[in-house]
């Protein structure tokens, strides 16, 4: 198969057909269209590579960032300005960030931001006619970004979702295959290096462009043995009206909320999502955004419009009116666990294989508790800039060396559950049955939320005993051609083995910190400032991360 070679950005990648679909070869290939996988393409144009970005959806359409407006964190570059933002996170944090990181954050996202201003995105401005930059419209975000991935030459596979990646002979990722839904066919790339930006998993609950949020990029990954960090803190819930699935959370802090008895107290606090949380287990909780003032209320519809199209859908005001609330599971989407990084440019553990956006851990701005859009944005930028940067790098070093993926030795899919069954196929199970199945273990709040050592460890061993099963017997397709049931089944078993992480890490974890809440260890335990690691399938790990946080004091000394 022919190769772009490096330097020539030029010259998109061509597709060659055949009968069974298209091939590519190229130096990068960007799996996932959202924020972080087209910042990421950029990079690597930018750094010379010649790049293919592979999406599930439409590039630019499909996600959370897409469906809806995000905020940044973008601070300009003072510091004290900067030492504020990062402070007030620490303690949020449970003390699991690091300030390096935190700061090489900040820095490219203000620079990535000030470019996406040259490329005339339309900021609003203030009273002096100064840009604000704390924001982003994600469809005109979006839209913009696909624009300049095009730009820069990149070979957009639009509705061709990834299934598993491709390894050679010494263990190194080499590129990727997957579908072509609207075509019918399939596709493989061949690559120097691949940047995994599938977003998080959402466990399709039903939150806003969450639903195409399956975490299947991390299970494609830990088929090379990728590890994993933060992982116990996969459990973000947001407030959604109970008839729709807008999970924007930024207009409750005008909310009053109420149960049939009245005022619910605490509700609109810090940690008022556990209080809401835990009515919700026997009776309705109602809104209103009665405290928001009558000067701004104009500003917050034109601000997030999707916010308020369900109220105007069905008739209520939610400024004057009750509405009844409920909490949708968003996992990592809103969380902080991912694929673990181990360089200053995304690497993960697998050579060639980089992570960026919230494919990744944020746990190193954000440590154990949410980042909201605000850091999640300004981590898909910034991360998204150095892993493409870094593919870009690892792919000029393999072409250059003879052991390169420019030899025609034969590639090696690394995929297993769900493609290849390793055992008698059960006719009974599906990727229905499976998501069915691992959604009653981490959706309930008593289950996921309010954790316990009894109740992590009755829903493992559930959920392990679920994976053998798939593990053996799942294979929806028997044809030579995989098809939208392969990629069904593919996302069950990326959910699948989500849980089963996030419940391991959330044994060990015998402490209360940030998202983890343990009700039968509601105390901060100052030993346990450590991030953890987990891995594996067929047997999952836990361990230990050597490397500790990186506080102020110790960045002083």
């Amino acid at each position: 198969m022919p190769t772009q070679t490096l330097g020539n950005s030029r010259t998109r990648p061509e597709l060659i057909h055949d009968s069974e679909g298209v091939s590519v070869g190229t130096d990068v290939l960007v799996i996932g269209g959202g924020p972080a996988g087209c910042w990421a393409a950029v990079a690597a144009a930018e750094a010379g590579a010649s790049v293919v970005l592979a999406d599930k959806g439409y590039c630019g359409t499909t996600g959370a960032t897409a469906s809806a407006g995000v905020g940044v964190w973008y601070v300009e570059p003072e510091a004290e300005a900067r030492e504020r933002a990062i402070q007030s996170r620490e303690q949020l944090s449970g003390w699991l960030v690091d300030r390096r990181w935190m700061h090489r954050v900040l820095d490219k996202t203000h620079e990535r931001v000030g470019q996406l201003a040259d490329w005339g995105y339309p900021f609003p401005t203030n009273d002096d006619g100064q840009q604000v930059r704390k924001s982003l419209d994600g469809p005109e975000y979006m839209r913009r970004m696909r624009k300049q991935v095009a730009r820069a030459r990149v070979r957009i596979l639009d509705h061709s979702p990834a299934l598993e990646l491709l390894r050679d002979g010494s263990g190194a990722v080499c590129g990727a295959s997957g579908i072509r839904r609207q075509r019918g066919d399939a596709w493989t790339v061949r690559a120097g290096a691949v940047v995994i930006a599938t977003g998080g998993c959402a466990f399709q609950s039903g939150g806003l462009g969450c639903n195409v949020l399956t975490g299947d990029g991390h299970l494609m990954a830990a088929e090379l043995g990728a590890e994993l960090s933060g992982m116990e803190f996969s459990n973000a819930y947001a407030i959604s009206p109970a008839f729709s699935s807008v999970t924007k959370t930024a207009f409750y802090r005008y909310a009053t909320f109420y149960t049939d008895d009245g005022v619910l107290e605490g509700a609109g606090a810090q940690r008022g999502r556990s209080i809401i949380a835990r009515e919700l287990l026997s009776r309705p909780v109602y809104a209103r955004l009665d405290r928001a003032p009558a000067d701004i209320r104009t500003d917050l519809r034109s601000s997030q419009p999707n916010f308020f199209l369900p109220f105007d859908r069905a008739r209520i005001d939610p400024f004057t009116e009750k509405f009844a609330v409920t909490m949708r599971l968003e996992g990592t989407v809103r969380g902080t666990g991912g694929l673990r990084i181990t360089s200053h440019n995304c690497e993960t553990t697998v050579p060639g294989l980089y992570a960026a956006g919230d494919a990744a851990t944020r746990e190193l701005i954000c440590g154990g508790f949410t980042g909201g859009g605000s850091h999640n944005a300004a981590w898909a930028i910034s991360s998204g800039s150095w892993a493409g940067g870094g593919a870009a790098e690892f792919a000029k070093s393999r072409r250059l060396s003879e052991h390169g993926p420019g030899r025609r030795e034969p590639l090696q899919p690394a995929g297993g559950a769900g493609i290849r069954a390793c055992g008698p196929i059960e006719r009974s199970l599906s990727a229905e049955v499976i998501t069915r199945a691992v959604q009653q273990e981490v959706i309930p709040c008593d289950r996921n939320l309010f954790r316990s050592e009894l109740g992590l460890s009755e829903s493992l061993g559930r959920l392990d005993d679920l994976w053998r099963r798939a593990r053996s017997g799942l294979q929806p397709e028997h044809e030579r051609q995989p098809t939208v049931a392969t990629l069904r089944a593919r996302e069950s078993v990326a959910m699948l083995t989500h849980a089963r992480w996030m419940y391991a890490v959330g044994r060990l974890r015998t402490e209360t910190r940030g998202m983890h809440k343990r009700i039968d260890h509601p105390e901060l335990d100052p030993a346990q400032q450590h991030r953890q690691l987990v891995g594996g399938l067929d047997r999952v790990w836990t361990a230990l991360d050597p490397e500790r946080p990186h506080s102020a004091l110790e960045l002083a000394a």
